[in-house]
């Protein structure tokens, strides 16, 4: 079975978050790695990828066993991508959110 993963408007928008945060970072780094962004949203976009087929493997992120959270390594932490999945065929990523910052629950 084969799932269609779709990021959500706000996960999309997290996306662009990261990226612009790590970039502004970087900049300000003396030596900074102008790539560092576009590596990390790869990283995460091939990760989700891997819920196309087996979201279930996933841990459950509350009561539902439909909500899960997928983590991703990346450095010397990572991101956590929310997801839930809505039917036999889709995946709906809700947030991505860098381990080190607060709850997205």
């Amino acid at each position: 079975m084969s799932y269609e993963v779709i990021f959500s408007r706000a996960a999309a928008a997290d996306l662009e978050r990261l990226f612009d945060h790590i970039l502004e970072r970087e900049m300000r780094s003396a030596t900074g790695d102008w790539a560092l962004a576009e590596r990390a949203i790869a990283a995460i976009q091939q990760a989700c990828e891997f819920l196309a087929h087996s979201p279930f493997s996933c841990r459950k992120a509350g009561a539902s066993p439909f909500v899960r959270e997928l983590i991703i390594p990346f450095g010397a932490s990572g991101y956590v991508a929310l997801f839930e999945v809505c039917d036999e065929r889709t995946v709906v990523v809700g947030a991505v959110r860098h381990q080190r910052e607060e709850d997205y629950h």
